[in-house]
């Protein structure tokens, strides 16, 4: 599968993939572009998946997504994609999402309103306090660099999708509302805001997601997309 080395402007050596098929879902909500761009600079052999079809037959899928979490399950839902993304996911195939993408995977959220989701990972997501855990008012949306430590339940991230990233990495975050898991073994990462601690990374088996957007988090996000790329 990896048949070669790539060393990006960075200076960051990434392995060439050139079997595998990573497929972004195109449901019309989402900065895929700049996801896009992120995986084709770690090395992967990008597609946009815009049909059922397309989907079921990726390698690996990545869905995206910025906006509410009502609007990104109806475009799911409408364009037919929620059942494909489910049967790769009981299938094995690696998944992950980022943004709304990982709030997706979650059963339901609350805002606007209650919504199903996809339900890949029990667990419900809701509004961030606007207020600290000391009493002071927070500015919602989360915008910013926040650090990542481990959950309570993951004391090391060895073969895990954050393999290669430490406690010092810096990931970039914009949200208004967080996923809270049923079960924290599921909390791969959190992140700290106004002294509540935030889920950022989540994996249940194959299916990934993170909270931040690592396509615009420097070389900790990139590192984090090839990890992702190599995942089996």
């Amino acid at each position: 599968m990896t048949l070669g080395k790539l060393q990006n402007l960075m200076g960051l050596e990434f392995d060439i993939m050139f079997k595998d098929n990573l497929s972004i879902i195109d449901y019309g909500i989402g900065n895929i572009m700049s996801v896009r761009r992120g995986f084709e600079y770690c090395g992967a052999n990008v597609f946009l998946a815009s049909t059922e079809d397309e989907i079921l037959a990726a390698d690996r899928l990545v869905l995206p997504g910025v906006g509410a979490f009502r609007n990104g399950m109806d475009a799911l839902i409408r364009l037919g994609f929620s059942g494909a993304i489910l049967a790769k996911a009981q299938s094995g195939t690696p998944i992950l999402g980022i943004c709304l993408g990982m709030q997706l995977l979650f059963s339901k959220s609350y805002e606007f309103g209650e919504t199903y989701g996809l339900g890949l990972i029990p667990g419900e997501v809701v509004g961030i306090s606007r207020t600290s855990i000391d009493g002071n008012s927070l500015k919602i949306p989360n915008i910013g660099w926040r650090n990542l430590r481990s959950g309570e339940s993951r004391r090391t991230w060895k073969n895990t999708l954050l393999e290669e990233i430490s406690t010092t990495d810096e990931m970039y975050f914009v949200h208004s509302f967080t996923a809270v898991c049923e079960d924290d073994f599921n909390s791969l990462a959190k992140s700290e805001y106004g002294g509540f601690d935030l889920t950022a990374v989540v994996q249940s088996g194959n299916v990934y997601g993170c909270q931040f957007h690592p396509e615009k988090s420097g070389d900790a996000g990139l590192r984090l997309l090839n990890s992702f790329i190599k995942t089996t």
